[in-house]
Order: C-alpha cells, then sequence, then structure tokens
C-alpha cells in the first residue's frame, strides 16, 4: 500500500514538472508621439501697401506684357496711381483695378462718383480680368496705337504717351507714373520679359539736398512736397518715428525726370 502511494505521489511531481511553463513577458514598445511640423511659409511684411500691391499684380502686368507688348511697369504704375494701391472703392468692391467705365460693358456694373455723379464703371469677378481690360482697352483704340511703335522698354515716352493720346486730364500724370516706376524700380519687370532685347534708357538719377525743417512741417507734407514716401524720408535720415523739430535738418533724395 505504500508503495501505491509513493508511486502516485511521485508521478503527480513529475506530471506537473512538465506541464509547467515559463512566461516570458515581451518589451514594451516605447509611445512615440507624432511630431507635426509647420509647413506654412511665413507671411512677407511690406513697407507699405504700395509694394504689397506690386507683389501680388506683377507677374499678372508680366504675362499682360508678353500678351500685348504693354511694359510691366507702366500697367503697374497705372494699377497703383487708380486703385490706390489696391485700396480704392472700385478696386475693393469690383476689382477694377484702372478705372474703366462701362461703355459697351455687358458685364457687371458698379456705380461710382467720378467726374459726374454714379457713373457707371466696369464689375470683374478677379483682378485678372481688369489687367486683361485694361490691355484690350489700349490695344484695340486707334488713338493708342502710336504707343505700340515705342520701345517697350521706354517707359518715360509711354507715360508721356498716355497723356499726349488723352488717357487722363491730369496735367501730371505722366510725371507721376515715371515717379512710381523709379522709385520702385518696376522697369525691372520689364527688363525680365524682354531679357537680352531690354534697350536702356536714361539711368534713374537722383540728386540730394537738405530741407530744414519749419514750423508747421510734418513728414507725410515734406514727402508730398518732394514726391517722396515717408518711408524713404525715415530711411535716409535715420528716422525711427515721424516726429520733427523746428530747425531739424533733413537728406532728401529727389528724382530728375528727363
Amino acid at each position: 500500500m505504500k508503495k501505491v502511494i509513493v508511486i502516485i505521489l511521485l508521478g503527480g511531481f513529475l506530471f506537473s514538472c512538465k506541464t509547467r511553463k515559463k512566461v516570458v513577458s515581451k518589451p514594451t514598445k516605447p509611445k512615440t508621439e507624432a511630431v507635426v511640423v509647420n509647413k506654412e511659409q511665413p507671411q512677407k511684411v511690406y513697407a507699405n501697401d504700395t509694394e504689397r500691391y506690386i507683389d501680388i499684380y506683377k507677374t499678372i502686368a508680366q504675362n499682360e506684357m508678353k500678351l500685348y507688348n504693354i511694359p510691366a511697369s507702366i500697367t503697374l504704375a497705372q494699377g497703383i496711381l487708380e486703385s490706390g494701391s489696391g485700396n480704392g472703392r472700385l478696386s475693393v468692391k469690383a476689382n477694377n483695378h484702372f478705372g474703366i467705365k462701362c461703355h459697351e460693358w455687358t458685364g457687371a456694373k458698379i456705380y461710382h462718383d467720378d467726374d459726374k455723379r454714379q457713373e457707371c464703371f466696369r464689375k470683374y469677378k478677379d483682378p485678372k480680368y481688369s489687367f486683361r481690360d485694361h490691355s484690350l482697352f489700349l490695344k484695340d483704340r486707334k488713338r493708342y496705337a502710336g504707343l505700340f511703335e515705342l520701345k517697350q522698354s521706354n517707359y518715360k515716352a509711354w507715360a508721356k504717351g498716355l497723356k499726349a493720346a488723352g488717357y487722363a486730364t491730369d496735367k501730371k500724370y505722366p510725371q507721376k507714373l515715371i515717379s512710381l516706376i523709379e522709385r520702385y524700380r518696376l522697369y525691372e519687370y520689364d527688363k525680365e520679359v524682354l531679357g537680352s532685347t531690354y534697350w536702356t534708357i536714361d539711368t534713374p538719377k537722383k540728386s540730394q539736398l537738405t530741407y530744414v525743417v519749419v514750423k508747421g512741417d510734418t513728414l507725410y507734407s515734406i514727402s508730398k512736397k518732394y514726391n517722396i514716401t515717408v518711408e524713404e524720408l525715415q530711411r535716409i535720415n535715420g528716422l525711427s518715428d515721424t516726429s520733427l523739430s523746428i530747425g531739424q535738418e533733413l537728406m532728401v533724395e529727389v528724382s530728375k525726370d528727363n
């Protein structure tokens, strides 16, 4: 009987040893956090609305130049002048950057006070159509035909030709266009389009003079007097704000138009 009991106990011990398994724990994978990369480009900072306008519309103006032979510098300068650097009511409400009136227009319209009250102006879905209409406006009218006989790099002749053809009644219209072109170096966009065929006209020249501040002067009034920007006055004179004092001397750069 004792032998039977011993055999049973021995068998149970051996069976338990065979069925016992070693538990191996799997290493836990370290948690990884997804890294979000911000691919957004930093927004450009512009010195003024005019520089912003140029950056936005320069490519459109160059494309129009390639198609219709109108200097990009002239198109940009007219757009800046006519639209108030994109801030005018017609450009904001109607994408009309050149003040083109309805005439035979059958599209959308906007009414705006100009030479007369509530005159009819063209309204566009996108500013690019305004630029195209400007090109067609000049190209399709006989009175502007003489412009297309001029060199595309001769922005001065184009500015004066526009006034002579009756585009604007302002006597200083050519000088305003030329001033904008030279101030913002818009002729560089003509050069990019024309490449090796670009014909250099007189290089814009600037003379420097000293202005003594008198009572009532502001940077804005001085900038208007010499047809330059407040930003330029600040840059030339190293000014960080617009405060002035009587007797203060300011350096002023003035373009010489031929």
